[in-house]
């Protein structure tokens, strides 16, 4: 090979090399998931996607770290999540998958109450207060120990529950109570009053009890995914961390609804 054309070669493989070596490491990335439960997590192309989106979001940026959020079903999410096709379930109760991976301090407290149309005569006081009523509930979810308990004894029995699936389970249990179908809906304070509101129907549900306590609610991390423990000490800090100085506050200032604590 001429001296001048090895020497234009061996300059080529230099620069190769060294474009190589100086090419960007690809960034993590996070995914997580949920159905809608707005403003817990929201539309995925919404203006304002969630408040725990937008946690997970600033948190992990500052540890350059990437999130990808999706929107899905919550017994399909549930699952993908324990399968390690996830790697963080939004919104979950410890009821709702006790083998996740849950940090000490929750996001938010999940406060459920039974909603009927205004002027309803029938009150929520206890599990006892059910047997005659029909209540619409959404597949999947958690309610507290004594209300699983009884869904589950009576999730056959339409007079008594009615599971709603899908991404527009809330859509159709609040229809079903505004057209009689079924006596009561139960869920989130948060997610209720936000869905009435969006919809331009607010006040057309009262709230007619709740149940007691509140249920925590966190970003649960996969139990299959060597990852997870990492990625939890990271959501952790940086909760406790944004708490202290006020950022968290002010997430949750903007959607309308207070620190939990």
């Amino acid at each position: 090979m001429p001296s001048h054309r090895r020497s234009w070669f061996v300059s080529l493989v230099f620069v190769l090399c060294v474009g190589l070596d100086a090419a960007p490491v690809r960034a993590e990335t996070l995914v997580i998931a949920g159905d809608a439960w707005c403003p817990v997590n929201c539309a995925a192309d919404a203006e304002q996607r969630g408040i725990f989106v937008e946690l997970a979001e600033q948190i992990f940026a500052e540890a350059g770290i990437a999130v990808e959020y999706r929107v899905t079903n919550w017994a399909r999410a549930v699952h993908e999540t324990r399968a390690g096709k996830l790697n963080a379930l939004i919104g979950a109760g410890v009821h709702d998958a006790p083998d996740f991976l849950f940090g000490e301090v929750p996001v938010g407290l999940s406060r459920t109450c039974f909603y009927a149309r205004q002027g309803s005569l029938w009150r929520y006081r206890d599990v006892r207060s059910l047997a005659d009523v029909s209540v619409g509930v959404i597949n999947g979810y958690s309610y507290g120990e004594d209300l699983d308990s009884y869904i589950r004894r009576h999730r056959e029995d339409s007079q008594r529950i009615q599971m709603a699936s899908g991404d527009r389970a809330l859509a159709i249990n609040v229809e079903k109570v505004q057209l009689g179908r079924i006596e009561a809906a139960l869920e989130n304070t948060w997610v209720m009053d936000a869905y009435l509101a969006r919809s331009g129907i607010a006040g057309a549900l009262e709230a007619v009890g709740c149940r007691v306590p509140d249920v925590p609610i966190y970003l649960a991390f996969s139990p299959v995914l060597a990852s997870s423990a990492r990625h939890l000490a990271i959501f952790e800090a940086g909760v406790q961390r944004y708490r202290q100085d006020g950022r968290l506050q002010a997430l949750l200032r903007r959607y309308g609804v207070s620190d939990p604590r």
